[in-house]
């Protein structure tokens, strides 16, 4: 399912606590780290469990 890539933004299945729904990726590998784009609260999750809760890629990174 890989058509994501480093500094997309992404929406995940379930919004942040602080309201927002959009995260960039700022780490791949066996994990995948997200930043959620109003607070810069991050959060790190196995490759597995962020394909699962992955809804949309918004905003694709000019690499």
């Amino acid at each position: 399912m890989k058509d994501y890539d480093l500094n997309d933004i992404v929406e995940m299945k379930k919004a942040h606590p602080c309201g927002a729904n959009q995260w960039k990726i700022i780490r791949m590998g066996m994990d995948i780290k997200i930043e959620c784009t109003n607070c810069n609260h991050l959060v790190m999750m196995p490759r597995r469990e962020f394909e699962r809760k992955l809804k949309k890629i918004l905003i694709k990174a000019n690499n």
